[in-house]
């Protein structure tokens, strides 16, 4: 049966299989401004959303030190980029290692700058039906392929939400639609792969997921459609955690 594998190469036990965005297209520079390059020392690990100048939303499975805002070229210190440190890590309580509410909020040790290229990221109102069939975008640093080095460059690519049946066939007691969104792509469109974990879904300009997992080794096989965290029906965790 294929194996999950959750898309942070903190997982160095599979790293040997460890492959961003693959296919594609280079970001707009800046134009991503909620964007967080979450680091171990000063190497890119996974991605990060902006919700507040004080939070960032991310993967459970995701864990840092560190975290860039501002960033569109992580391998040069930029004038726009903010490097922050993270004073608390918060998963989700329910979180216990698996593919289930992977989920985490990071406190910031100070809060961000908010200027042209950093800017929270609203969050959805409520919880609502996903249709199938939107036209979503992904965003990050993570590899470009299945034995490739993680992009330097931010980069995007759109992906289609996919009907839950789907979901199931193939992921089966992995996949749980209720708190969960999953995703179908073209190879020559790209879409995510290891070292994406906890960037965003958005559908119709709203972050609607936190990218989750693939197939091991297989980000870019389309027969196993992209899983991603569904953000609104954690919103009443999200938003209970920031008022604390």
């Amino acid at each position: 049966r294929m194996s999950v594998f959750t898309l942070s190469l903190l997982h160095f036990l599979s790293c040997y299989i460890c492959s961003g965005i693959f296919g594609g297209r280079i970001s707009k520079p800046h134009s991503r401004p909620y964007m967080a390059s979450l680091q171990y020392g000063t190497d890119h690990k996974c991605g990060g959303i902006l919700i507040r100048k004080d939070f960032v939303l991310t993967a459970a499975h995701c864990y840092v030190y560190v975290l860039v805002l501002g960033a569109h070229d992580i391998s040069k210190k930029e004038e726009s980029q903010q490097r922050i440190k993270v004073a608390k890590f918060i998963k989700h309580p329910n979180y216990n290692g698996g593919v289930h509410n992977d989920i985490m909020l990071l406190k910031l040790k100070n809060d961000a700058k908010l200027n042209k290229n950093v800017q929270p990221i609203e969050l959805p109102k409520k919880e609502k039906k996903i249709n199938a069939n939107l036209d979503c975008l992904v965003v990050g640093w993570g590899k470009t392929g299945r034995n490739e080095p993680i992009s330097t460059v931010l980069k995007e690519a759109t992906e289609k939400t996919q009907f839950k049946t789907e979901c199931d066939k193939i992921w089966k007691e992995n996949f749980t639609a209720q708190q969960m969104i999953c995703t179908k792509f073209k190879k020559n469109t790209g879409g995510i792969c290891q070292g994406d974990s906890g960037g965003p879904l958005i559908c119709k300009n709203k972050l609607q997921g936190i990218t989750a997992f693939t197939a091991a080794d297989q980000c870019d096989n389309p027969k196993f459609p992209h899983v991603f965290t569904k953000v609104n029906f954690f919103l009443p965790w999200i938003k209970k955690t920031m008022q604390e």
